[in-house]
């Protein structure tokens, strides 16, 4: 009786341990893609619309006042508007969405 509940005591622990575990990875996956799209709209974004969003050179969008739609952003990324110019051809979608998501977060570090 002893031996079953030592077995049911450690298959729980183990259970658990692996649960943090997974947990721990999807927390790490998620802050690698806040921070790639951080890095990729650094890199491809911020001289025109800042590090903030609200730089505004050459007629960029203050980006903390959008009121546009996640697939809204997506659509101008990639196709371009106005005089920002298309990233479809120099950015993968998956970094696409990345740098949606970092540009959502600014609006809302007001």
């Amino acid at each position: 009786m002893a031996l079953n509940m030592t077995r049911s005591l450690l298959f729980s622990i183990v259970l658990l341990v692996f649960a943090c575990g997974s947990a721990n990875s999807s927390n790490d996956t998620m802050e690698a893609d806040r921070s790639s799209g951080r890095a990729v709209y650094n890199m491809n974004c911020a001289l025109c619309h800042g590090r903030d969003g609200r730089a505004g050179i050459n007629g960029a969008k203050d980006l903390t006042a959008s009121t546009l739609t996640k697939e809204e952003m997506q659509a101008i990324v990639r196709n371009g508007r106005g005089v920002m110019a298309p990233y479809k051809n120099v950015l993968t979608a998956k970094e696409i969405d990345a740098v949606v998501e970092h540009v959502r977060t600014l609006g809302k570090a007001k």
